[in-house]
């Protein structure tokens, strides 16, 4: 590659290392348009809640219809204030606000928070209204909040541009609501219950600043350590969706989402079509992302204070303590609805129960200590389960009865959890015996509940959380298989059709994509006439089945389109015409291209299986796997994914269907080959990466049994490109970038591989920095790291290939007698919170150093930062590591100080060409 050198005198560019939008959520200065001192009105109360919070920047008050508002400076337009102003929060009728926006333009201001509200919400004229204000926003390069939202607040700083009444507690939580309400209720509910907020943002219509951004920037906050988000709808799913796994990474983000039920059925074109709604996939989308949904305010509020107090289960057996038979079974009815299961208690915790519980206990679980017990059987109870390692979590519960001292038992448990990692939650029932008990909990920290369900619910949230973090860690590649998939004939096949003007293909064209990918497909031909259709059938083998060929009918057998188990000539002839005459009949406005024909596939112990692809209109493509055969929209048995797959996602898909309990052996039945089930999901994963014409695809039924699957029926319907459409554009999640993966010679004819680091790197990574000599080590991390901690290896091996990079150099060794992968250096670059350049960083190990492996690496990682658009990458060097310093100057970095320490050098390096 070669690299441009800036000359040796030119200076470090002046780079924005702030995040974008600190104008906005940190702003040295504010305008409130629309101040007023009317009693009641929005600018009034702005005007009173920015004074009461303490703001700590300048002020100002604008409105021409006053000289005075409070005691703040007050002026007749933003563009008269002395001073350029960060942030103006605007008041005024949305009929004003594009021209407002333009005199904050010409004025400098830099964000807008839009609190008015008459645009979109309000209708066509709206609409436009809202138009006009993002055009004149972006012609002004300012940043916007809203309209029409409660505004934002940061109580740390005195920052409360809300017309909310009353102000929020300082502290941890980062709130993004689409809903002002919903922001007003948080709020109020939080200050009695001393729950505070590093920050409230109430985005409205979100027509410019949408969920991605603010996550980003809540991700560099460090006063944030928990967010919470409550969601009506998503713009940019790719943005949302690379921020929100971001985030996840790092600190706990909770959500609720409204509209699980859509308003009316849309009409299924496709049985993958009918299973399928859009609350479906963004259920998918959270369980990527390491997220957990919550249904209620109340479920989140629980959720955040177990989070909070480190409730930390790494399973779902759940076992429940109880002084109660009906209390026990309601808790055990709710877990089984929310498929928790109840532990199984070893033997050893059941004799110790045995021998410490009264004799009528229920020897079981939910484990039933009867009415009469007290505090030293609860204590028993508790103790053996945990040291179970049946058990992952426990539920105790307690109802008020006249031998048992309620809160002697909460006494006690409370003293027992200071010693034990695993999580409890309690439930004491009723209300004045147990008052004192209830507060004991909530002041220790430790989940409480009136009645058992929801404490139940909390736990499978949690437990769901941790689940969903080991999907967080899934970076799949597109191409799963060492066996290359025939892509360039399933592209000619999809372009063919789309140059005849066709979107559905035809049986033959669906299963030949199949093929070209490697799927087990039915051989299937079209006869045109009962003649044709005998001679297929004899070629093919009889028995055959046969199947109506028309575009626009999906359900086959419900328009009398198919025959099966046709064991001669003859019936094969009467068939056809049947299906002619039948389907002519029901469907008379089909069109009608043959028949197909294709060997009956008779598979003594085979079950009936589905995968389909469907395209979500914000998610892009989504893999749903089920039950299949023509019931499949009464069954609705189905799981629900977002590529890319690997093997983990696609085996937690199929353990999540009722049909898995099927797939072993059942009925005489030997198990089915669950490999070649796994096999199939990854190859359509495969095809909706690299083919993204795919708009929907159905592979029903797919049969499979012991000795492997074959696709017996297949649908694909196609759909031309967008212009401009990037590699993997059309997905949610960025698949594992193997097109980056390259091979070299180094100087002493070494081969080595260069490839993105993945999350299964992270022992090789280990192994890596282990072999390190101490002065590397230090070089690299600027301090004395022995080994990584796991939270700082799952840091640098899970890469969210959007917005940051990683590259490994590895060479094959032989180790006891097997080929492995040896590391030979790592560098990266994550983008910077000004989203225009990048922070690298190099380590290659002491034995492979001058033999031109990092100057491979750089190169490498400078290519793809440019090809990103990024602007500047830049490294901080200790000053006494020359090698590097000359090394990074050889690539063409300019070297400067670090404004922060003398002791750091800061090395520079423009990605882009200025503009002439």
């Amino acid at each position: 590659m070669a690299i441009r050198k800036p000359p040796r005198n030119t200076p470090p560019p002046q780079l924005k290392e702030l995040h974008y939008l600190t104008p906005l959520f940190e702003p040295a200065s504010i305008a409130i348009i629309g101040a007023s001192e009317r009693k009641n009105s929005i600018g009034a109360v702005l005007v009173r809640n920015m004074k009461e919070g303490g703001y700590r920047g300048a002020l100002f008050a604008v409105n021409p219809g006053h000289q005075h508002i409070a005691d703040l400076p007050t002026y007749a337009s933003i563009e008269d204030i002395p001073q350029r102003v960060d942030l103006a929060v605007i008041a005024t009728r949305a009929a004003t606000v594009p021209d407002i926006i333009e005199a904050c333009g010409r004025a400098g201001v830099r964000a807008a928070v839009v609190i008015s509200a008459g645009f979109s919400e309000s209708g066509p004229a709206g609409a436009e209204l809202e138009r006009a204000l993002v055009v004149a926003a972006r012609r002004h390069h300012i940043r916007l909040i809203g309209p029409n939202c409660l505004g934002i607040m940061r109580p740390d700083m005195g920052l409360n541009a809300t017309f909310a009444h009353g102000s929020a507690i300082p502290g941890s939580i980062g709130l993004i609501s689409q809903s002002g309400a919903v922001c007003a209720a948080m709020l109020d509910w939080a200050r009695p219950n001393n729950v505070g907020f590093s920050s409230v943002i109430s985005i409205g219509s979100s027509s410019d600043v949408d969920f991605g951004e603010i996550l980003d920037f809540l991700i560099a906050d460090h006063k944030t350590e928990n967010i919470f988000l409550y969601i009506e709808g998503i713009r940019n799913a790719r943005s949302f969706m690379s921020a929100l796994r971001a985030a996840a990474r790092v600190k706990p983000v909770l959500l609720i989402k409204v509209g699980r039920h859509l308003a009316g059925s849309r009409a299924a074109q496709s049985h993958t079509g009918s299973l399928v709604g859009a609350d479906d996939v963004f259920d998918a989308a959270l369980r990527r992302a390491g997220v957990v949904r919550l249904n209620t305010l109340g479920q989140m509020l629980a959720t955040a204070r177990a989070l909070f107090s480190h409730f930390r289960p790494r399973g779902n057996r759940l076992a429940i303590i109880t002084n109660g038979g009906g209390p026990g079974a309601m808790a055990a009815d709710r877990a089984a609805s929310l498929d928790i299961p109840l532990a199984t208690l070893s033997q050893k915790t059941l004799a110790e129960l045995n021998e410490t519980m009264l004799p009528n206990w229920s020897h079981g679980n939910p484990i039933d200590i009867v009415g009469d017990a007290g505090a030293e059987h609860y204590h028993a109870a508790l103790a053996a389960c945990l040291v179970d390692d049946n058990v992952d979590g426990i539920l105790i519960l307690l109802a008020p009865q006249a031998i048992t001292d309620a809160l002697d038992v909460a006494k006690n448990i409370v003293a027992m959890l200071g010693q034990s990692q695993k999580p409890v939650v309690t439930c004491w029932m009723g209300e004045e015996q147990v008052e004192s008990s209830r507060k004991l909990f909530e002041k220790a920290g430790v989940p409480t509940f009136r009645t058992p369900e929801p404490a139940v619910e909390l736990f499978a949230q949690i437990s769901a959380y941790y689940r969903n973090q080991q999907l967080l860690m899934q970076t799949p590649p597109s191409i799963v298989h060492h066996l290359q998939p025939h892509v360039d004939s399933a592209r000619l096949i999809i372009e063919s059709a789309l140059a005849e003007q066709r979107k559905v293909l035809d049986e033959m064209e669906s299963k030949a994509l199949l093929a070209a990918f490697h799927i087990p497909i039915n051989k299937t031909v079209i006869a045109h006439s009962a003649t044709e259709a005998m001679t297929l059938a004899e070629q093919l083998g009889l028995p055959v089945a046969m199947k109506i060929a028309s575009p626009d009918i999906t359900h086959k057998t419900d328009s009398g389109g198919v025959r099966l188990n046709l064991h001669n000539v003859q019936s094969v002839r009467d068939a056809w015409q049947e299906i002619q005459d039948e389907v002519r009949r029901n469907r008379p406005d089909a069109a009608i291209h043959g028949v197909s024909i294709e060997p009956m596939v008779n598979k003594a112990n085979g079950r009936e299986l589905m995968i389909g692809v469907t395209r979500d209109e914000i998610f892009g493509p989504t893999i749903i796997f089920g039950a299949g055969g023509p019931a499949v929209e009464v069954h609705m048995d189905r799981a629900v994914a977002l590529p890319p797959l690997n093997s983990f996602l696609a085996a937690d898909m199929i353990r999540s269907t009722r049909v898995f309990r099927l797939l072993g052996e059942f009925r005489r039945m030997p198990p089915v080959n669950l490999d070649a089930v796994e096999t199939v999901l990854l190859r359509v994963s495969e095809m909706v990466c690299e083919l993204p014409w795919i708009r929907e695809m159905d592979i029903n039924p797919l049969i499979v049994d012991e000795h492997g699957a074959v696709a017996v029926d297949a649908r694909i319907v196609v759909e031309s490109l967008p212009p401009g459409l990037e590699r993997y554009g059309h997905m949610a999640i960025h698949p594992y970038p193997s097109h980056l993966v390259t091979k070299h010679t180094l100087r002493d004819d070494t081969r080595i591989t260069i490839r993105p680091l993945r999350p299964e790197d992270a022992e090789l990574e280990q192994e890596f920095v282990r072999g390190l000599s101490a002065e590397s080590k230090y070089f690299r991390f600027m301090n004395t790291v022995r080994e990584l901690t796991q939270s700082m290896l799952a840091r640098l091996t899970q890469i969210d290939y959007d917005r940051d990079m990683a590259f490994i150099a590895v060479h094959d060794v032989n180790k006891d007698g097997a080929v492995v992968e040896e590391e030979l250096g790592v560098c990266r670059y994550a983008t910077n919170p000004d989203g225009e350049s990048c922070e690298f960083a190099l380590v290659v190990a002491d034995a492979w150093a001058s033999h031109g492996v990092g100057r491979r690496l750089m190169t490498t990682l400078i290519d793809v930062a440019r090809a990103k658009g990024l602007k500047y990458m830049v490294g901080q060097i200790l000053a006494h590591n020359e090698r590097m310093l000359a090394f990074v100057e050889g690539l063409g970095f300019v070297i400067g100080t670090s404004h922060d320490d003398p002791g750091v050098k800061r090395a520079v390096l423009m990605l882009q060409s200025p503009p002439t």
